[in-house]
């Protein structure tokens, strides 16, 4: 992966504007007013996809996390010095670029972003469920070159999750962390992040196995105890208004399995197992071979199929050695999202791919999980 600008444009660009930041916040308040400007907005997005008048490239540390981590499983197939050179960039790159404002490191997307009537995250908010992106392909990188330098960042992150994110919620058996730095709201998928986070710190912080091992269980038994009997996870379980989508329920899986290989989770197998045969059953469809987005929707989209359902789904399926799954699903993707030389994001109501290379949504999740599947194949 090339260590040049990873500069993207992005289906969220209008949203970014002065304009769609103002008719999101207000659809956010009234959805009636709210929404036919929405609407206005999304139909200029669809007008605008060549020319990408008023929207602007920019970084996003996801991206260069997913990056780092693709060259360095280029390295791994080949012990070729480039790859680790080329990941050594990127992880320069995220060294330099973290939040700023924050004493200990971590990382955002970069966007003023408006999710709730009385919610709005500041451009420069780092969140849980982007650093531990970061984090991993800084461990990484790490246990391949043992660069010193890149250990004190790793504890660093440790102390964001131990300074930075909240408690939610905690009793003697549960704890659900926020997802910014600051009291803000629970989300499983949010929580499940700062479990794997804390995970993947323990072989850097032996002396706090035991309370580390303490935080994951009781954020696990969070995560147990709102798996809904067939299998699913709300987005936001104490919302009345929630939904139930395919990449956000992977990312639930993702992290338990990914955990359970520091930390045994009491009946972990058997919560995974239900979550993924829900999503295989509520999200796939045969027609297609592609992953539905939702299973229970709380508001109205243009979009009929989206890349990262399906990059995700690829990688669970991964982690699970469900090759013949992801097989065809990567098969799919080919055929629907992919163009010659371009790989699009999205595609309408109308059949229309739209969202060219936009790298943070969906492009990179699915070159990793592409080439996770190319080597297995490879091997085989």
């Amino acid at each position: 992966m090339d260590a040049d600008s990873l500069e993207t444009y992005d289906p969220y660009d209008i949203w970014k504007t002065s304009l769609g930041f103002q008719i999101k916040n207000l659809f956010n308040k009234n959805r009636y007013v709210g929404g036919v400007l929405a609407v206005s907005a999304t139909l200029f997005d669809m007008l605008n996809q060549r020319r990408r008048l008023f929207y602007e490239k920019q970084e996003y540390p996801v991206v260069r996390a997913f990056a780092a981590l693709i060259s360095l499983n280029e390295y791994k197939n080949s012990q070729e010095a480039v790859c680790l050179n080329v990941a050594k960039q990127h992880i320069d790159w995220l060294v330099e670029n973290r939040t700023e404002g924050y004493k200990n490191y971590c990382w955002g997307i970069n966007i003023k972003l408006p999710v709730a009537k009385d919610l709005i995250y500041p451009k420069n908010t780092p969140f849980s469920t982007n650093t531990p992106y970061v984090l991993e392909a800084l461990i990484a990188y790490y246990k391949i070159s043992n660069d010193k330098a890149i250990l004190k960042v790793i504890l660093s992150v440790y102390a964001f999750l131990e300074d930075d994110i909240k408690i939610m919620l905690e009793t003697e058996s549960e704890l659900a962390t926020s997802y910014g730095p600051f009291k803000d709201r629970i989300i499983v998928n949010a929580v499940s992040y700062s479990m794997y986070s804390y995970a993947l710190l323990l072989d850097f912080l032996p002396e706090q196995s035991s309370y580390i091992k303490n935080k994951i269980q009781k954020m696990y038994n969070f995560i147990k105890n709102n798996q809904n009997k067939d299998g699913s996870w709300f987005y936001a379980p104490l919302d009345n208004r929630s939904f139930i989508d395919c990449f956000h329920s992977c990312f639930i899986l993702k992290n338990l399995i990914k955990t359970m290989v520091y930390v045994p989770l009491n009946n972990g197998d058997e919560v995974v197992a239900n979550g993924y045969a829900y999503v295989k059953s509520a999200f796939f469809d045969s027609e297609t071979d592609l992953c539905r987005r939702f299973s229970m929707s709380n508001k109205p989209s243009i979009i009929k199929w989206d890349l990262y359902d399906n990059a995700e789904m690829i990688n669970l399926a991964l982690l699970l050695k469900d090759y013949k799954f992801a097989t065809i699903i990567n098969k799919s993707v080919k055929r629907h999202f992919i163009k010659g030389e371009e790989i699009y994001s999205q595609i309408n109501y109308l059949g229309k791919r739209i969202n060219r290379n936009t790298l943070r949504w969906a492009v990179m999740p699915y070159l990793y999980a592409e080439s996770k599947l190319s080597h297995y194949v490879k091997q085989n």
